[in-house]
């Protein structure tokens, strides 16, 4: 990528890489991990960037950074088997009566998200840290809007019961669309 067009790859990944890999991080809950996601994304996007620099390169490396996770997790899952049964009280460490500020730096919503199927935890990653609306984040990790919401109920669910004071931050807009009022 010679001139300009290299330039600009570089000044995209400057000012972007910070806030992608915590949003790899925060899908993937491995900080190694993460790093690989990241950079294997942003191999994929050099390969394209030509022809995204100009429309949505952001959104590119999101889509693959999240797909990819989900990917890998799947792969993974087949070669380790997680008990599921909680057989070391993770879940009672979990719990917390502290209140949950700034909740995605605290340590056990990050271990609560880590518990989450990836896909569960990549929506609600994309949809309370990364801001997108359903239908956004249906299209960066190619599932239809319904999935979206169903996967968005279940993932809070799970994590109001891990973290009880969870509850509180839940936007009220979440809630009615779980009692199906929205």
């Amino acid at each position: 990528m010679p001139g300009r067009a290299g330039d600009d790859y570089v000044a995209f990944v400057t000012a972007r890489q910070g806030s992608l890999l915590r949003a790899a991080y925060l899908v993937c809950g491995d900080e190694h991990l993460a790093h690989d996601l990241l950079q294997d994304a942003l191999v994929k996007l050099a390969s394209r960037w030509e022809r995204l620099r100009d429309e949505a390169p952001e959104a590119y490396v999101r889509q693959i950074l999240y797909r990819d996770a989900v990917s890998r997790w799947r792969r993974t899952r087949r070669e380790h088997l997680v008990d599921h049964q909680d057989p070391g009280g993770e879940l009672a460490r979990l719990r917390t009566s502290e209140p949950v500020e700034g909740w995605v730096e605290g340590a056990a919503v990050r271990q609560a998200l880590a518990l989450l199927p990836p896909r569960q935890r990549a929506v609600v990653v994309l949809r309370y840290y990364e801001d997108l609306s359903e239908v956004d984040i249906a299209t960066t990790l190619g599932i239809s809007r319904g999935t979206v919401k169903s996967q968005a109920s279940d993932a809070m669910r799970t994590l109001r019961s891990l973290l009880p004071d969870l509850d509180g931050w839940v936007p009220r807009v979440v809630r009615d669309q779980e009692r199906g009022s929205a």
